[in-house]
C-alpha cells in the first residue's frame, strides 16, 4: 500500500470567443488543437506530436462483465472514432484503426496535412494527448506514478493550452478564451477525469462499496466551488463542488447523460488480463496544485485500503443526494444518512478513511516520501477544516474562491444572483495568467504551490521517467518523422521502403521507463536499428 500509483489525469476545457459568444465550440476547439499542431510543427523543439490510433479503444465495455449495444450508446461514448468537422462545423466521426498494409499512410502527421485539413486529434513528445472531445479542447496527462507527477503534467496541460490560444490568434483565428472549470452555468457540464491503474482480480463490487462514501465527501477538499446550485443554476447560493448536482446515479457506463458516482467503463489501456483502468469522472478541475495533489494522493491510498480489504465499512443510504448535501454547505457542518442510522458529517467520514489509511501504513512500516506527505497533508486539512474551512483558503480551491465571491458581493452589496457576480465566479478560472483570478491570487502569494513554472514548462517538453509515457514522448522526440501514430499503449512505424508498418505493443504500463530504455535514446540508432531493438526487448 502506498500513495504510489499509476494514474492519468483528463481535463476538458470551456471555450469561447469573446467577439462570437453564440460560435460554434467544436470549431473553436478544433482551432485550439490544430493551431498546437502547428505550433509543434514550426518550432524545432521536443514538442513532436503524432496522430492518434484508435485500434485499441474499447469504450462500450461495462467493468459489470457485458458490453453496451452500440445502438443504444450516446454518441459522446463512441470515443473509438476519429473526429472530424464537415462544412458546415458540424462534428463528425469515423472508424479508424491502424493495420500492417498501412504503410502508404506516409511519415508524420504533419508532413501528411493537407492545407484543408484540421488537426483534432494529437500525441504530444511529453507522453500527453490533446484532442477535440466534441464541444471541448481536451488535455489527457501522460501516465505517471507519484501524486506530485501526476499534478505537475495536469499542469502542463493548462500552459499547453495557453500556448494553442496564444497560437491561434496568431494564426487568425482571433482570440479564444479558455477556462479550466466543469459548467458553462446553463444546464452543460464537461468533465475533468482521473485514471488509476488497479488490479484486474479486485472485485469492481467492492470497489463500488469502498469508494462511494469517499468520493460524495473528497469534495471538500478538492472541490473547485461554484456560484449557483441546480443544472439550471436555478438556486443562487455557493456550493463546494462543480459537478455534484450533475450526478444523477450511484453506478453506471454514461458520463455525459445520468452521470453515475462511479463510472463502470472497462478500458484498461494495458494487458487486459492482469489490469483495471479505473475511471473516475466525479473530480472537479482544479487550478489549485494542493487540491490536485490531494484528490490524486488520497485517491490512491483509499484504493489501496480497497485492494488490501480494509476500507472502511461505510454505506450511505442516498450516495447521490449525500453527495449534493455536502456541495450545497460550505459550512461543512452537513449531516448525510449512513446505514444503520448513522449521520456523519463529510469530514468524518473522511476521518475514517484517513484512519484506516494511518494504521495500514503504520502496522507495515510504510513511510516512503510520496505516502507520508499525502497521511500529512490530508490529516492537516481536515483539521483545517473542522476548525474553519476559510483556515485552508490558501490551499483549496473552493474555499478560495468562496472568500473572494463573498467579500465581492459583500463590498459592493450584491446578491450572488447579480450577473457580476457570475463573470467573477468565471474569470476566476480564466488560464490567461494576466486575467485569472487563481493567478493573479497565487502570484501574490495568496494560495499555495507545489511547482514553479519552469518546472511546468519542463513537462511540457519532456515525459515522465518512470512510465511507459517515457517511451512515448521520447520516441517523438527522437522518431517523430517514422510515427505514423500512437496510443496508450502502441506505437507504429512508417519506415521508408518497408511495405507494412510495424506495430509495437506496450501493454505494460510501468515497462518502456528511462531506467529500461533510456540508453536507446542516448544513441544515434537509425530508425530500422530502432525497431529491431524494441521488437528484441519486447
Amino acid at each position: 500500500m502506498s500513495a504510489r500509483r499509476l494514474v492519468g489525469l483528463e481535463t476538458e476545457y470551456g471555450i469561447i470567443r469573446p467577439n462570437m459568444p453564440k460560435a460554434n465550440a467544436t470549431v473553436l476547439s478544433a482551432q485550439i488543437v490544430d493551431a498546437y499542431a502547428q505550433l509543434v510543427a514550426e518550432q524545432d523543439s521536443a514538442a513532436k506530436a503524432a496522430r492518434w490510433d484508435y485500434s485499441d479503444e474499447s469504450p462500450l465495455q461495462d467493468a459489470r462483465g457485458f458490453a453496451m449495444d452500440r445502438a443504444q450508446a450516446h454518441p459522446s461514448q463512441l470515443t473509438d472514432l476519429e473526429p472530424g468537422l464537415d462544412d458546415e462545423g458540424i462534428w463528425t466521426a469515423e472508424s479508424i484503426a491502424l493495420d500492417g498494409n498501412d504503410a502508404h499512410l506516409g511519415s508524420t502527421l504533419y508532413q501528411e496535412k493537407e492545407s484543408t485539413d484540421v488537426v483534432m486529434n494529437m500525441v504530444l513528445g511529453n507522453g500527453a494527448r490533446l484532442y477535440v472531445d466534441h464541444a471541448h479542447p481536451e488535455y489527457s496527462s501522460p501516465e505517471s506514478m507519484t501524486p506530485r507527477d501526476a499534478v505537475l503534467w495536469d499542469q502542463a496541460g493548462d500552459e499547453v493550452m495557453r500556448r494553442a490560444a496564444a497560437a491561434a490568434q496568431r494564426l487568425g483565428s482571433g482570440e479564444l478564451l479558455l477556462y479550466k472549470n466543469n459548467t458553462d452555468n446553463k444546464s452543460v457540464s464537461y468533465g475533468s477525469h482521473e485514471n488509476y491503474l488497479m488490479p484486474r482480480g479486485i472485485e469492481f463490487s467492492s470497489i463500488v462499496r469502498g469508494l462511494t462514501p469517499f468520493f460524495a465527501s473528497r469534495q471538500i477538499f478538492c472541490g473547485a466551488g461554484r456560484v449557483g446550485q441546480g443544472m439550471l443554476n436555478e438556486r443562487a447560493a455557493f456550493q463546494v463542488s462543480q459537478r455534484a448536482d450533475f450526478f444523477e446515479a450511484e453506478v453506471g457506463l454514461e458520463s455525459t447523460i445520468n452521470r453515475p458516482i462511479i463510472n463502470t467503463r472497462d478500458e484498461p489501456h494495458a494487458n487486459w488480463d492482469k489490469y483495471r483502468r479505473l475511471h473516475v469522472i466525479i473530480g472537479d478541475a482544479n487550478l489549485g496544485q494542493i487540491s490536485t495533489l490531494l484528490r490524486v494522493g488520497t485517491t490512491n491510498l483509499v484504493l489501496s485500503l480497497i485492494e488490501a480489504g480494509m476500507a472502511p465499512q461505510l454505506e450511505l443510504v442516498e450516495p447521490v443526494l449525500a453527495l449534493q448535501q455536502i456541495s450545497h454547505d460550505p459550512t461543512l457542518k452537513a449531516k448525510v444518512r449512513l446505514r444503520g442510522g448513522v449521520q456523519l458529517t463529510a469530514i468524518e467520514i473522511q476521518r475514517h478513511y484517513l484512519h484506516a489509511a494511518e494504521n495500514y501504513c503504520a502496522a507495515r512500516g510504510i513511510d516512503d516520501p510520496d505516502t507520508t506527505e499525502i497521511l500529512s497533508r490530508w490529516a492537516q486539512i481536515l483539521e483545517l477544516l473542522e476548525r474553519d474551512p476559510m483556515d485552508a483558503a490558501d490551499q483549496i480551491d473552493w474555499i478560495a474562491k468562496y472568500q473572494l465571491v463573498d467579500g465581492f458581493a459583500q463590498r459592493h452589496q450584491l446578491e450572488l444572483s447579480d450577473p457580476r457576480v457570475a463573470m467573477l465566479d468565471l474569470q476566476w478560472a480564466d488560464l490567461r495568467t494576466d486575467k485569472g483570478l487563481y493567478y493573479r491570487m497565487a502570484e501574490r502569494g495568496a494560495i499555495q504551490r507545489i511547482f514553479s513554472q519552469q518546472e511546468i514548462n519542463q513537462a511540457v517538453a519532456s515525459p515522465p521517467e518512470d512510465t511507459r509515457a517515457y517511451l512515448r514522448g521520447m520516441t517523438l522526440q527522437r522518431y517523430a518523422p517514422y510515427v505514423v501514430a500512437a496510443n496508450w499503449d502502441a506505437l507504429s512505424f512508417a519506415v521508408p521502403g518497408a511495405r507494412k508498418i510495424s506495430r509495437f505493443h506496450m501493454p505494460e504500463p510501468l515497462g518502456g521507463t528511462r531506467a529500461q530504455v533510456g540508453e536507446l535514446f542516448d544513441t544515434q540508432l537509425e530508425i530500422a536499428e530502432f525497431i529491431d531493438e524494441l521488437a528484441r526487448r519486447r
